[in-house]
């Protein structure tokens, strides 16, 4: 592990005199390509402390996830709590390839017959709230698609989405557009449209997922704040928190943030109402990093941290996700947000983290930050716990995006690269010569050169690139360099 504070980085400046003062200026880090670190001057007491590795990251969700599934059967219902688990349980499995994490999620996908609500007569159908069979067409019986539709693309099988085709495809053939009318149904089934899309081509699933949204904006959406009433009953003024603020749940936005983030990942880039998704997204993530606690969690009321005060996993969770997901896919700029998504991953690995391997300070199921709520080391739940795993894997890939290849050779007894620092001319050289290509990665993974070598010294021109930090790829071994 590596504290902020022994992070490579130059500045930005061509003289140390031209700072002005320290305690306002946030300074521009080059990021080592083996840390994805972010230092703010501005408050040098809170140095906090990430993963130096994508290997850290894995151990971590392998620590999470097994005592997870050690500890609780896959035999559930289909309902929205223990869905929202296993849509982070295949996350860990995309970035793991442990096949004990997709078994369980097939097992439980298995138990429940690839359905969620059982109700068989169409006229009776509800898409209010409720728990029962009839409630087929409430998205918190229709998150589990995801897992199952997720499931059919590793292994194709018409039983995995009969259901899923049925449900939906009576859905978006009705006439009403109001089946989303709390925020957590837009991570519930916003998802599940872009899959269905996917999987039918049916324009018919996008036209039906911006109608949707529409209506869900027209009722919950705050344009000033940029972020989401938990449903319409609790917008401003009609309903404030105790002190007469605006009343914006955590976990509610967290649910809205990361179904965007997965709608945007599945969305065709034609799609005509991109840009809208696109905005909202964009919008939310800089609102929430300017209300994000200095310990790395965002409180239960967005805006008034007095209402439910002290700390929340799994809102921060879904925060930590999103903002790492809109980084690795370019639709947030990493030198504004890194800082906010180290933080919250900071707090989710170091303090929420458990040593056993529990998440802890997920408030329990609710739809709003309650006043004199304990939340403690010791409140856990699927949810939360599915929200930590999206997270943590959206980790490994931003270490992947830094990094940009395999491991770093501090030392190697074959090959040395010399100057480093450097400034003009670097050389590559090895004693029992070099072969192939010799290639150089800057920070986003981008080769900027390739040279063929077969002698046993390469001398590289970099002169007119930007000061920072580089990799050089030369004889299946890998180096740090950094240019001045």
């Amino acid at each position: 592990m590596f504290t902020l504070a022994e992070c490579i980085f130059d500045l930005q400046v061509n003289d140390i005199n031209e700072i002005p003062s320290m305690s306002h200026l946030f300074l521009r880090i080059r990021f080592s390509l083996v840390l994805i670190i972010v230092f703010i001057i501005s408050n040098p007491s809170s140095a906090t402390t990430i993963p130096d590795t994508k290997q850290q990251v894995l151990s971590i969700i392998k620590k999470v996830n097994d005592y997870w599934q050690t500890n609780n059967s896959y035999a559930v219902s289909s309902f929205w709590d223990r869905a929202a688990y296993h849509t982070g349980n295949m996350e860990a499995y995309a970035v793991t390839g442990n096949e004990a994490y997709r078994t369980y999620s097939e097992n439980w996908a298995k138990y429940n017959n690839w359905i969620g609500a059982t109700g068989t007569n169409k006229s009776r159908w509800k898409y209010t709230y409720g728990e029962g069979g009839d409630y087929v067409l409430f998205g918190d019986n229709q998150i589990c698609f995801q897992t199952y539709l997720d499931l059919n693309n590793l292994a194709p099988d018409p039983q995995k989405t009969a259901r899923a085709i049925e449900v939906m495809g009576y859905e978006i053939a009705s006439t009403r557009k109001d089946y989303w009318w709390w925020a957590d149904g837009l991570y519930m089934v916003m998802p599940v449209m872009t899959k269905m899309y996917k999987l039918t081509g049916n324009q018919l699933y996008l036209d039906k997922l911006y109608e949707y949204f529409n209506y869900a904006d027209s009722i919950m959406y705050d344009p000033v704040e940029k972020l989401y009433y938990r449903d319409g009953s609790y917008v401003y003024p009609a309903h404030t928190t105790l002190s007469g603020k605006k009343d914006f749940w955590a976990r509610g936005d967290g649910w809205v943030f990361a179904g965007l983030a997965k709608v945007l990942k599945d969305l065709p880039l034609t799609d005509a109402h991109r840009p809208l998704y696109e905005a909202r997204f964009k919008d939310m993530a800089a609102a929430l990093i300017q209300i994000q606690q200095p310990e790395g969690y965002w409180t239960r009321s967005l805006l008034d941290p007095a209402q439910a005060d002290g700390r929340e996993t799994s809102g921060t969770a879904f925060f930590t996700y999103g903002l790492l997901w809109g980084i690795n896919n370019g639709y947030l700029d990493k030198s504004t947000y890194l800082p906010a998504a180290a933080l919250g991953w900071s707090y989710l690995s170091t303090i929420a983290l458990q040593p056993n391997g529990s998440v802890g300070y997920v408030q329990p199921i609710g739809s709003a930050a309650v006043p004199g709520q304990s939340v403690t080391a010791n409140n856990t739940a699927n949810f939360g716990v599915g929200a930590f795993l999206l997270a943590a894997s959206e980790l490994t890939r931003l270490t992947d995006l830094i990094s940009g290849t395999d491991k770093i050779s501090e030392n190697s007894q074959n090959i040395q690269v010399y100057p480093n620092p450097v400034t003009t001319e670097l050389t590559i050289e090895c004693t029992s010569g070099l072969s192939g290509n010799i290639d150089l990665f800057d920070l986003s993974g981008k080769l900027v050169i390739s040279s063929k070598s077969d002698q046993q010294k390469k001398v590289l021109d970099i002169m007119a690139f930007s000061p920072g930090v580089y990799v050089i790829r030369a004889n299946h071994e890998t180096f740090r360099v950094v240019k001045k």
